[in-house]
């Protein structure tokens, strides 16, 4: 199906581009949400007389997406989450879990911005990307950890994924063989049948 965009759409054109595309694509993505309209010569003189309001309606939304941008790129944001001693999350972090955050901290960011290809598995310092507007896109800095006092490590640069790393070095003290056995011990058992 051909389809003029109305806005910027990634990956296939700019705002009146006409393209071809998928009828699903356009049937259950693009039309609905108002990105789009058949190529057809009623829609094409109708995007004609629109077109300068679209452009104007983009540009004011590019401006707010980019004063957004200046406060939100480069940011780190806290998640706390429990994980296992090897790192490994217990569930995982989510364009949802990630856009909660962000509206917690007053910036209002929709799920569907969020450009992750699969959610976040393990703790440690991740960059997400985000898309404010098809023409700007800010990247943040997502500190996944167990604790506040973790995540703060993390930023200085330790990574928490060995049990070392996360209790001390002194873990091991009070797990020798020594501290529960005698090894110079001689065998007291019952009577020895040998």
């Amino acid at each position: 199906m051909e389809v003029i965009l109305l806005e910027r759409v990634s990956r296939l054109g700019q705002m009146g581009d006409t393209v071809k595309v998928k009828d699903g694509f356009a049937r259950n993505f693009l039309l609905p949400q108002g990105k789009a309209l058949r190529a057809n010569e009623a829609n094409k003189k109708k995007f004609e007389g629109q077109r300068a309001q679209l452009e104007a309606r983009n540009l004011e939304r590019k401006s707010e997406a980019m004063q957004i941008s200046e406060k939100l790129d480069g940011k780190s944001f806290i998640a706390v989450r429990s994980a296992g001693e090897t790192g490994q999350l217990y569930g995982s972090v989510s364009t949802r879990d990630i856009a909660e955050l962000l509206t917690a901290e007053g910036f209002s960011v929709n799920r569907n911005q969020i450009l992750l290809n699969q959610p976040i598995k393990t703790i440690g310092l991740t960059n997400v990307a985000i898309a404010l507007h098809p023409e700007v896109e800010v990247t943040i800095t997502l500190n996944i950890a167990r604790t506040a006092d973790e995540a703060e490590r993390q930023a200085k640069g330790e990574m928490l994924t060995t049990a070392e790393a996360i209790y001390g070095d002194d873990i091991n003290d009070n797990a020798r063989p020594d501290n529960f056995f005698d090894p110079n011990a001689e065998f007291e058992g019952g009577e020895d049948n040998g």
